[in-house]
């Protein structure tokens, strides 16, 4: 239900307006007064605020930058008995979506919310679809040297047909490379069929990957095509391949070989044009080494290796990517979220076991759950802190020149991190000039 919040000082006037729209079934709050508002702002969320200009004490246009700047997301009516061109052009520049005269027509005033409703729902299903199409289309985020170096090696094998093995730790990115792969390759506009190994039951797998025909076991009831078939032309994805069973590891190994295989139940082979990468968290040498995968398949994946490098190993990338969630947790929430910069450091010290899935949760927890726009530590789960400390506390003996550099390095990023990357704050934080930083930051190879 549309939320919406009534701003005017005139009893008469704010009883009159929120009982017409009281009637269409909208959630309608009135207050007396601009700074009611700004508390009644800072409890809940409003789809809409519709508010006199000139009132005692706080006044509209004051209000209205108080809104813009506590939730940007929010629309903004405002009405006058004063009104003026002057008056509607400068309440237009500072942010409000309307501007209608007193006295005016209740219907004119349901309809201008109406239109507004109906653009902010337009404007959800735009921002929904968007992130729908993003899911395959995202960039990997990222300016470390080991994100630069994934970059460059997806640039190089992306143009060719070479299989490529993705691997690393759960939640690095790997669909992401391999998206990534799949849209710098000369197959970007041809199918690109996607299959998750660890997901499918066993007794089920032959069949997804390869077809089946009419009567081939119970249930299969007409023809159905196998994703290699689908994918026919263009590439295809098995993530978590270290999941295939035995049995059909030998018949993906003939597709590779062949480039041909045959439906479940069926005897025509069918030739098939696919470029194939693949992906999985485990470690598929001890795999061979425990009998489960096969080495010759091994080796035929293994063209082109890629690893996506943990998270805890290029934490200089965590206050971006924080960031960027950030951003999108926003237009979810309605409301511009920011990190302390005691979050950012309780974020920086944090191994992240899970990786960047790990931080894209918790800080979606903690736009959910913050009471305020500016999300702090208290916001974050209870272990986080104390497995960072804990974290920080063991180490294993090193040369102090080593580790004279690791604390420069931290000192770096932490100064970096606490000012959203100025390099002229983050010098002067360190107390030395923008010229030392920025040499600093060439010698550890940390870029913004």
């Amino acid at each position: 239900m549309p939320a919406i919040l009534l701003v005017e000082d005139d009893e008469i006037m704010r009883i009159t307006v929120q009982d017409r729209l009281l009637r269409q079934r909208w959630q309608v709050d009135a207050v007396a007064g601009g700074q009611e508002a700004v508390e009644r702002l800072e409890q809940q969320n409003y789809h809409l605020v519709i508010s006199d200009i000139r009132m005692p004490g706080m006044d509209g246009l004051e209000l209205l930058d108080r809104v813009r700047s506590h939730s940007p997301f929010t629309d903004i009516i405002m009405m006058t008995a004063y009104g003026s061109v002057e008056d509607a052009i400068d309440c237009l520049k500072k942010g409000a979506t309307d501007y209608i005269l007193k006295p005016f027509d209740m219907d004119d005033l349901v309809i201008r919310i109406t239109r507004i409703l109906e653009i902010q729902s337009v404007r959800a299903r735009c921002a929904s679809l968007e992130e729908s199409c993003l899911q395959t289309q995202q960039a990997i985020i990222g300016t470390s040297p080991q994100i630069r170096q994934v970059h460059t090696l997806i640039s190089q094998v992306a143009p060719t047909d070479s299989t490529v093995l993705i691997t690393g730790e759960s939640g690095t990115g790997k669909e992401l490379a391999a998206s990534a792969i799949q849209r710098a390759s000369r197959r970007a506009d041809k199918p690109y069929i996607r299959i998750n190994c660890a997901a499918i039951p066993e007794g089920l797998m032959e069949s997804e990957l390869f077809g089946h025909e009419k009567g081939a076991f119970t249930g299969a009831h007409a023809r159905k095509p196998g994703r290699f078939e689908m994918a026919d032309g263009g590439t295809l994805l098995l993530d978590e391949v270290g999941e295939l069973p035995l049995g059909l590891q030998a018949k993906l190994l003939r597709i590779l070989q062949e480039g041909e295989c045959e439906r479940v139940g069926g005897t025509m082979t069918i030739k098939v044009d696919v470029r194939l990468l693949c992906a999985t968290a485990r470690d598929l040498d001890e795999e061979v080494r425990a009998g489960r995968f096969r080495q010759d398949l091994l080796y035929r994946l293994q063209v082109i290796p890629l690893t996506m490098p943990p998270l805890r190993e290029r934490k200089e990338d965590i206050p971006v990517l924080s960031n960027h969630f950030l951003h999108e947790f926003s237009l979810r929430r309605g409301t511009a979220l920011t990190l302390s910069a005691e979050a950012m450091q309780s974020l920086m010290r944090y191994d992240f076991p899970g990786n960047v899935r790990e931080l894209k949760n918790i800080l979606e927890r903690a736009s959910v759950l913050a009471p305020e726009p500016v999300i702090t530590p208290a916001d974050l789960p209870a272990d986080l802190q104390q497995q960072g400390i804990a974290t920080e506390e063991v180490s294993e003996p090193v040369m102090l020149s080593e580790a004279l550099a690791r604390t420069e390095r931290k000192c770096l990023l932490n100064a970096l991190a606490l000012t959203g990357g100025n390099r002229t704050r983050a010098a002067s934080l360190l107390g030395i000039s923008r010229k030392n930083l920025w040499e600093k930051m060439k010698l550890h190879e940390i870029t913004l």
